[in-house]
């Protein structure tokens, strides 16, 4: 059984999908509609840059979902269709459009207007988040609890084994790092964000997410999309909207995501956008799946013979 799962934010890069959309038509296109769509030259940032600009995310998110789904596009022409859908982050609205529930121009907007949500809810500078390495998850709670001291710090991420983040208020952050390496944490790294995503100083932006996502024509999705909130699979259009509404100040499930997904059946990963983070992700947790990635023409024809295979 095939999954197909789509990046977040962090994993895009100037230059994607460049050379897609110079190969394959349907891939073009997806760009040249998310121009139509957002009234500026997406596709062009996503081409060439400057990396600077793409990374400020009311930019990166609309070109993660524009490149995950250009990549889809192309997969779909090829008949490569998947049983379940996930999405990290983010990407849980790429595996939306790729099940049919959102409309991919809606979903170009709405994203748009989440970055510009999240980036308000907090100043720049006063959150921060850091990934906790080889340190179990219930240490980690135990060590923002320790260190919160009145402030905001809480797990945002279950990413794999080993492989927790944490978010809240920069000071907040600091304190739990250190009382994590205490715990026995082998490293502590901070993670260069704009905002800390996924915690409780996200509620300004989910109330505000929650208005625009509700007034969306949604449909049931053709496949069920695992949540990233509670590792359900999702089939219907407002359990869909609902979970993608709490995830904005919910930690991301992702281990958890996988483990359902296997236990559903799932075998092959296909990562669907930019970079590699999730295949290396599903790796951590399920090291005899079948996993492969799609964000270029050469790794494409990789994940082809891949999906061609027993």
């Amino acid at each position: 059984m095939i999954a197909f799962v789509f990046p977040g934010q962090g994993s895009q890069r100037a230059g994607m999908g460049k050379a897609l959309a110079a190969e394959y038509p349907v891939c073009r296109e997806a760009f040249e509609q998310a121009d139509d769509v957002l009234g500026e030259p997406l596709g062009r940032l996503c081409f060439e840059g400057p990396a600077e600009r793409l990374a400020l995310t009311e930019n990166t998110q609309p070109a993660v979902l524009a490149m995950s789904i250009a990549v889809h596009r192309v997969l779909a022409a090829r008949g490569h269709a998947p049983a379940l859908v996930a999405g990290h982050s983010l990407g849980e609205y790429s595996a939306h459009v790729a099940a049919g529930t959102l409309g991919y121009a809606d979903a170009l907007r709405t994203v748009r207007r989440r970055g510009v949500y999240m980036q308000e809810a907090v100043p720049v500078g006063q959150g921060a988040m850091a990934a906790v390495l080889e340190l179990e998850t219930d240490r980690v709670r135990q060590a923002c609890a320790d260190a919160a001291g009145g402030d905001v710090v809480s797990v945002a991420n279950v990413n794999a084994p080993g492989q927790v983040v944490i978010a809240g208020t920069r000071e907040a952050v600091a304190r739990a790092g250190e009382r994590a390496r205490e715990l026995g944490a082998r490293r502590v790294l901070p993670l260069d964000v704009s905002a800390p995503f996924h915690c409780a100083l996200m509620k300004p932006a989910e109330e505000r997410l929650a208005r625009d996502l509700r007034a969306l024509v949604v449909a049931d999705p053709d496949v069920p999309v695992v949540a990233n909130v509670d590792a359900e699979p999702k089939r219907g259009a407002a359990e869909a909207v609902d979970a993608l509404i709490r995830q904005v100040s919910a930690p991301v499930q992702w281990e958890a995501v996988v483990r359902r997904m296997a236990e559903d059946g799932v075998t092959t990963f296909i990562e669907v956008g930019p970079g590699k983070v999730l295949s290396r992700l599903v790796r951590q947790t399920l090291p005899a799946a079948r996993v492969a990635q799609v964000n270029d023409v050469r790794s494409l024809e990789a994940a082809g013979a891949l999906l061609a295979g027993p």
